[in-house]
């Protein structure tokens, strides 16, 4: 045994013990650069084109509806819905706005197909001219995929944020916010971040 980084006891031996030591003590540094990396390859145009678009649809009382095919998509859909909702507090013009669920009802799930259930309830609400921003790490979920697809059927304007490879998400939409990662946490975590500028130009610079 010999003291180590930090005053730990650390030993070296033919398990490798000292390597996944410092394996362990580099890896937060790694993904800290990593996110580092990640949110410097946001586009900050096609970031500023969304808060464009949500201001002239609130402006013209349309409805935006955001979905993530991922429990960490999910958490990101619902931080964009919480800001721009506390945005509109005492104000005369809110947001219409809305995070579209991942699950259903056990009796929905016996007759619709997952990859058709962000398109079953956009058809309950959706209209031509609403916004519709998906949310996918991947860029291949079959229920993003046929959200989008379904809402440009319709005439509604359509926003993704995507990562790794882009998929075949980013090239259905009208604007595309990709983030530049191979790793899907990261861009998970980038994503958040992205959900966060927006929400929070609304909350804090918003003019109205």
């Amino acid at each position: 045994m010999e003291l180590g980084e930090y005053g730990i006891y650390i030993r070296s031996g033919a398990f490798g013990l000292r390597d996944m030591f410092v394996s362990c003590v580099n890896f937060p540094e790694r993904y800290k650069a990593d996110i580092v990396s990640a949110v410097e390859s946001i586009d900050i145009h096609e970031v500023i084109e969304v808060i464009e678009l949500f201001k002239q649809t609130r402006a013209r009382g349309g409805r935006i509806f955001v979905c993530g095919s991922t429990g960490s998509a999910s958490a990101a859909s619902r931080v964009l819905c919480d800001m721009l909702m506390r945005s509109g507090f005492d104000q005369a013009a809110r947001f219409r706005i809305l995070a579209l669920g991942d699950g259903s009802p056990e009796s929905e799930r016996e007759h619709i197909s997952k990859d058709r259930l962000f398109v079953e309830q956009l058809k309950n609400f959706a209209e031509a001219g609403d916004v519709v921003v998906a949310i996918n790490a991947s860029s291949n979920s079959p229920c993003i995929l046929r959200a989008l697809e379904y809402s440009a059927s319709i005439g509604c304007r359509t926003v993704a944020l995507t990562g790794l490879d882009g998929g075949k998400v980013g090239t259905l939409a009208d604007i595309t916010i990709h983030v530049g990662s191979t790793q899907a946490g990261t861009v998970e975590d980038a994503h958040v971040v992205i959900c966060h500028m927006i929400g929070s130009y609304f909350l804090e610079f918003d003019q109205r």
